[in-house]
This record gives structure tokens, sequence and C-alpha cells, in this order.
């Protein structure tokens, strides 16, 4: 069964009682879960009040306290991981198989913060006067606001809540609406793993309304932020209008580049099934596909021939490889990103089009010898079109490739390795995968630069946003 919705403010589940609710659906039968309850105003206020109490007390514990209570959170995903994502696949519309591994593979961002909780280290710096002492420690920054999008609705959401609960700090969640489930997994396992009430909140409403008043209130302290370039942009002006710093992981539109140097067949193959991945709706998508002219046609009928074969239904079918597009929106999206492509000199090669029946499916589409000025080369599609161009010059190719202004992931596949330490160095990005795709694990940061955001969250870094330096001298 669909879980029973509701608000979670100092350590309560409150369902909705005469709240304001909207419906959640299934985007693969339109069918509806559930109803998901709004935030009152006074919600919000208990949230601030609740998170700004506990955080009198949380700022203090130890983190050997805090770290028991990840350890528990990540062995609670590893335990209710299959219950987890069947919810996940239903509101969200992911194949199962995608929406588990989700849910298992965030136990290690639990397990992660875990540990490193334990380590994070001030340091003591050497006097001029050796009557004096000179100390440098991190504190928690205090009451954070964290807003989270609906493509990894579990995966998003925990980074951050673990993040924040592991440097000291409380925190108010806004999940998203879409897919509400996975955060409250979430806030039910932190609950039964013994976390203080207060420390984490989850609330729910219209975004623009719930982020806009809890940035403003001068009980939050830090901003955390997944989701679109122009939203982000809107919420950290906000933040920094109130000196609060954020940390932004925002849209990206991540180049690809293929050297004539690899194994056809299997990097096409590979390409193929990551492109489709939640039905492309993953910030760290390849969705600008340089190919180099002298496999262009090779790697192109490869390419397609892979994707023809791709299953594509219900997420809880044992067959599907990819699932519907998350919203109904999305699907005219699509189509004018198909239209706009063709309009500009692009040939359509695969699919193109909405499935027939119910459900918000869009086959995967594959656009051949798209310009940099089509819309599809500009603007990020979230969705499973991949456009290919050709290239000639490695030179050439790293400049259309940093010619736009996100910088989130990119991608290149060759076995030359001084192309590969050229590319390395060259692209723009927060973060750059040779021949595989290794950019999204536990121990690794994960983030961009230039549009597409700011900070970082996991790897050794995952604190920095969450602590402040303060400067000890004593004599």
């Amino acid at each position: 069964m669909y879980p029973t919705l509701s608000l979670f403010i100092n350590g309560e589940f409150i369902e909705g009682q005469g709240r304001k609710t909207e419906p959640v659906l299934n985007p693969a039968t339109l069918e509806e879960l559930g109803k998901l309850p709004h935030a009152t105003q006074d919600d919000l206020d208990l949230a601030l009040k609740s998170a700004q109490t506990a955080f009198e007390s949380w700022r203090h514990s130890s983190p050997i306290e805090r770290s028991d209570i990840l350890r528990k959170v990540a062995q609670l995903c590893r335990d209710n991981a299959q219950e987890i994502g069947r919810n996940i696949t239903l509101d969200q519309g992911k194949p199962l198989a995608e929406s588990v591994a989700e849910v298992i593979n965030c136990s290690e961002h639990a397990d992660w913060h875990a540990e490193e909780c334990r380590r994070i280290y001030g340091r003591i710096i050497p006097p001029r006067n050796p009557a004096v002492r000179q100390m440098v420690v991190r504190e928690p920054i205090g009451v954070c606001a964290a807003f989270t999008p609906w493509n990894f609705p579990f995966n998003q959401a925990i980074r951050k809540i673990t993040a924040a609960i592991g440097a000291g700090c409380t925190i108010i969640i806004k999940g998203p609406e879409d897919s509400p489930s996975a955060v409250m997994a979430i806030a039910k396992m932190f609950h039964e793993a013994g976390l203080p009430k207060g420390v984490l909140n989850v609330v729910w409403g219209v975004p623009a309304e719930v982020s806009d008043y809890l940035i403003r209130s001068p009980i939050v302290r830090k901003v955390s932020f997944t989701g679109s370039v122009p939203v982000g942009k809107q919420l950290a002006a906000l933040a920094g209008a109130h000196m609060k710093p954020v940390t932004m992981e925002l849209g990206g539109h991540s180049p690809v580049l293929v050297f004539p140097d690899i194994d056809i067949p299997r990097v096409a193959k590979q390409l193929a099934y990551f492109k489709v991945r939640n039905a492309g709706q993953v910030c760290i998508s390849p969705t600008r596909f340089y190919i180099h002219e002298d496999i262009y046609e090779p790697f192109k009928d490869a390419f397609i021939n892979v994707l023809a074969n791709v299953n594509v239904g219900n997420g809880l079918e044992a067959e599907t490889e990819m699932g519907p597009l998350a919203h109904e929106r999305r699907l005219a999206v699509m189509d004018n990103f198909v239209q706009d492509a063709l309009s500009h000199g692009g040939r359509l090669e695969l699919g193109g089009s909405q499935s027939e029946g119910t459900g918000y499916f869009y086959g995967p589409t594959v656009l051949a010898d798209v310009p940099d000025h089509a819309m599809i080369m500009t603007e990020e599609p979230f969705g499973p079109i991949a456009p290919l161009t050709r290239f000639s010059d490695t030179t050439d190719v790293l400049k259309r490739a940093n010619s736009l202004p996100f910088g989130l992931a990119s991608y290149a596949f060759t076995n030359n390795l001084q192309t590969a330490h050229t590319v390395s160095n060259e692209l723009q990005a927060g973060m750059v995968s040779i021949n595989h795709f290794g950019v999204s694990i536990a121990e690794t940061p994960f983030g961009g630069i230039k549009d597409s955001g700011i900070g970082s969250e996991g790897g050794t870094e995952t604190f920095d946003g969450y602590l402040v330096t303060k400067f000890i001298t004593q004599r």
C-alpha cells in the first residue's frame, strides 16, 4: 500500500486535518495514490521554532551520537529498500530496479556521513607570542532549509539531511510534492533511529511560498537547493539579500565527446542505457553528443539499435527498462525540442512522439546532425532525447562543449591517454568522467560550476556548507 502522507514537525507526523491537500498521481497509470497536506503558516512557524530549539542541544551533541543515528538509518535503508523503491516507482515512475538501487546506494551516503562527522577537525596555529594560544574550530551553522527535486527524491533529500545532521545542524526540508513518498520514508527512518525531535522537519506546500517564507526567516541560517537554474538563481538572490550561504546544485547540459579510437558497440550501448536512465530526467544525463566524424555513422547506427530495443512501460513491470516522464507538461516540451531541431536542419532517426495509451510515456528519441544553435543544443532537455552532431578537431569540440553557461557534468570516451588528459583539463565542468559514468558516489564531491551551481555535496567537502569557521585566540 502507498503510505499515508503527512508533515513531520517536532517529531510528530501530522496528517491533513483540514489543511489544503493536493493529489499525488502515478505518472504511468494516472491513478491517484494519495493526498499530500500542505503546511499552513502556523505549521511553518512550528517547524522553525522546533528546529531552533533542537539546535541549541543538537549542536553540542557528540559526533559519536550523530554517527550512531546515521548508521542506523543506513541499515534501515537497506532493510526497507524494496518497499521504499516500490513507492518511488509509483509516484515518480522510474523502473523498480532503478528505484531500489537509488535507496540502497543512498545507504552509502548515510554511512559516509556517519564516518566523516567524526572527523570534523579544527587546527592549532603556532603563535608569534608563546603566551598566546591560537585555535580554529568548525561549528555547525544553525538551522538549515533544504528544497529537493522529484527526479531522485530519495537521493537528493538524504544527501542534504545527512550532511546537516552530521554537522550538528537542524534542518527543515521541503521535498517534491509530485513524488513525496521517499522523503516521508526518510523521516520515518530517522524517527525510528532515535533522532531527537525537531532536528529534522518535513513540510510540503506551494514551492515558491514555502521557500520564500523559510528563507526570509531569521531562524534559517543556511539554504540548500537542487533544481532548475532559474529557480536556483531566485532562491540564491533571496538568500544573499539576507546574507545566508547557499549550496546550489542546478541544471546542466552535459556534453559527451566520443573520439574515433573507442570500441563503438560497447560505448554506444553504455551511452544509450545511461541516456534513458530515469527517462533522461537526470541532471547529469548526457545531453549533447559530439561524435568524431570518422565514426559518426557507425556509432549512430549502433546507438539507435540499442535505443530502438529499450522496453518502455510501467516501472513495476519486470521487463521495463524506461518508465514515463514524471509530468504531463514534459510531453509538450519534448515535442517542442524535436520540432525545433527539425526546423534547423536536424533529422529524426528514432522516436519523436508520445507513446499511445495511458501515462506520460515518450519513446527514446535520436536526432542526427543537429546544429549547435538548435534549442536542444542550448537548453537542457531533461528527457529521453539524444541530439547527435559531428566534430573533427579536439580544440574546436572543446570550445563547443564549453560554450554554454552550464558546467555540471561532462563525459569523454577515448583510449588515447593524451586526449583523455587534454579533455579532463579543458572541459569546464564540476565533474568530468572519462570512459565511464562515475560522478555520483558518496565519497566524491557532487556539484557544478558557472550556472550549474555553488558548492558540493558528498566527499570530504560534504560538510563545508554546514559549518562556520571560528578563530579563537587566548592569552
